[in-house]
């Protein structure tokens, strides 16, 4: 199968039909946790710092962990969603596993990204495009960070154009959620990451499982 902007956001869509107030009810569940997070922060900044506008440092660590795990079951639920749509369901957002590896993996491509866009924005998006899969190949086939972001790299390595054209359709399809009243986000979030996962199986399968990352998950 062919990878194509059209056949992902098909794919997103048409999953989406077959239990729309599951999807619904399960990126809310996600939304309410990251909100959560955030309040849970900010309250021990203030008791700490006596301001919310200043973060302390417990409270920062416990803000990426907890983001870390909610990320984690986010990235397992809809890999679960693309494959088993019609029995998925919500424990499948509970996957804490591998976490030192996520979490590793989710600073080296911040500061890959962030390095990138300081060294005049280009290199930063070759950068996000070369290791978007990444945190999907840790949750899947839990290999370290390097491995992971070598193996998203080898994953979209000649997708480079299309996968650039297919983020800012993905980015704009969730920013008219956002300005549908924001509700519009409970709709827009599900399709587009259904769309996002498909990308990343067919990717996958195109590019099929490399002998260094075989060894490397055994």
């Amino acid at each position: 199968m062919e990878f194509s902007t059209g056949s992902a956001l098909r794919f997103g869509w048409e999953t989406f039909k077959k239990r729309p107030w599951f999807f619904v009810g399960s990126t809310f569940v996600i939304l309410l946790a990251s909100a959560f997070c955030e309040a849970l922060t900010s309250g021990i900044d203030a008791v700490l710092t006596g301001s919310t506008e200043e973060p302390s440092i417990i409270g920062t660590v416990i803000n990426f962990a907890l983001g870390t795990l909610i990320s984690m079951g986010a990235t397992a639920f809809y890999l679960a969603a693309h494959d088993n749509p019609d029995t998925v369901d919500l424990s499948a957002l509970w996957h804490p596993r591998p976490f030192w590896k996520y979490l590793g993996v989710s600073i080296l491509l911040t500061l890959a990204v962030v390095i990138g866009f300081l060294l005049l924005i280009v290199p930063g998006i070759i950068f996000g495009l070369m290791f978007m899969f990444a945190t999907f190949v840790v949750i899947e086939r839990e290999l370290g960070p390097i491995d992971a972001m070598n193996e998203s790299n080898r994953i979209t390595r000649g997708h480079k154009w299309q996968l650039f054209g297919f983020v800012l359709l993905l980015l704009l399809i969730n920013l008219l959620g956002l300005l549908a009243l924001v509700v519009g986000l409970l709709v827009s979030i599900p399709v587009s990451t259904l769309a996002f996962t498909h990308a990343y199986r067919v990717l996958s399968a195109t590019a099929g499982v490399s002998p260094a990352v075989a060894d490397a998950a055994l």
